[in-house]
């Protein structure tokens, strides 16, 4: 059942939060959207409604930390990655507090929120604080496990979190969200997407094998830390590799799995993402389809790099 990862997440923690008297949730007066109002339901003596005060929120958890809390903080991405990106840093990171900042309405599929909401750079920002995990899952299933995982742990995390309803991925399956995923077996031709892109990158993979390509689709949920060995594999088995992720494709995961391209296995990666640009407000289908997000727009991606390529890689099977 289509069900939005931040729905999971709230349904996930009102359970956690009912087993584990550590657990506090904090919101910045977005409880209902963000979904944490489901935790304060079952136990409302542990949740604190910030207000619109996000810096203020993540130096609460950070003492609540110290204190030998374990702290789930909440917001809209643009706002917890953004507005408050100096008390993660100097107040959770640094000190290496365990601070859960879950972060919901990532990326373009915001919508009609329009830019101000539209969190395109928040992998990145995350990603570059030292000692911060950062996590994307792509379902119900998959985010339920990472909320259990970093419950789990001592770190500061990162978790990316949707506004829109995603099919179902891992339904009734075990996941380790510490490792890639190889959900399509294909040939030669591989891509490595992360949250909502995992199922456009999937839908993707069986129009083109209609046409006689056959895509290898990798989840990586864990972007931070990564699995390399599991990356390095992918990269070894495939001739030319791409990335898909709904953020900009400076410094996300396009840029991860460049990285280690670059230092394990050079092959050509091509990123799908936003282009160091800006959406605008609208419906998030539209959106998506514009900047060539959904499965068609990833298609046509493929086909053209595919096609310009051909006589240098000799691996394009059309005629």
């Amino acid at each position: 059942m289509a069900k939005a990862t931040r729905e999971a997440y709230g349904e996930e923690l009102a359970k956690l939060v009912q087993e584990n008297d550590k657990i506090v949730v904090l919101d910045a007066d977005l409880a209902g959207a963000t979904k944490t109002s489901e935790a304060k339901k079952v136990c409302p003596e542990r949740f604190f409604d910030m207000g619109i005060a996000e810096a203020d929120m993540i130096g609460h958890a950070a003492g609540l930390a110290a204190s030998g809390f374990i702290p789930f903080a909440s917001t809209f991405a643009m706002f917890s990655a953004g507005r408050a990106w100096e008390q993660i840093r100097n107040s959770v990171a640094y000190p290496h507090l365990n601070v859960k900042v879950c972060a919901t309405h990532a990326g373009i599929t915001v919508g009609e929120d329009g830019v101000s909401h539209q969190a395109i750079e928040d992998i990145a920002l995350m990603r570059v604080i030292p000692g911060m995990e950062v996590y994307v899952p792509c379902d119900e299933t998959q985010t339920k496990a990472v909320i259990d995982y970093v419950a789990g742990t001592d770190k500061p995390c990162y978790v990316r979190l949707g506004r829109a309803a995603v099919d179902d991925v891992y339904a009734g399956k075990e996941v380790d969200v510490t490792k890639v995923n190889v959900l399509r077996e294909g040939k030669k031709i591989a891509v490595f997407a992360c949250g909502v892109m995992v199922q456009e990158t999937l839908k993707a993979a069986e129009m083109l094998k209609n046409e006689g390509v056959d895509l290898t689709v990798v989840d990586v949920c864990a972007i931070k830390p990564c699995d390399k060995k599991g990356i390095v594999k992918v990269l070894e088995e495939h001739n030319v590799i791409f990335t898909a992720e709904e953020h900009n494709i400076i410094g996300g995961l396009g840029g991860l799995i460049s990285e280690i391209a670059g230092e394990k296995c050079p092959r050509k990666i091509v990123r799908i993402g936003i282009k160091d640009t800006y959406a605008e407000s609208g419906p998030a289908k539209e959106l998506m389809a514009k900047y060539k997000l959904d499965a068609n727009g990833i298609v046509e991606k493929i086909k053209k790099e595919l096609l310009e390529e051909d006589k240098e890689f000799k691996y394009f099977p059309f005629q």
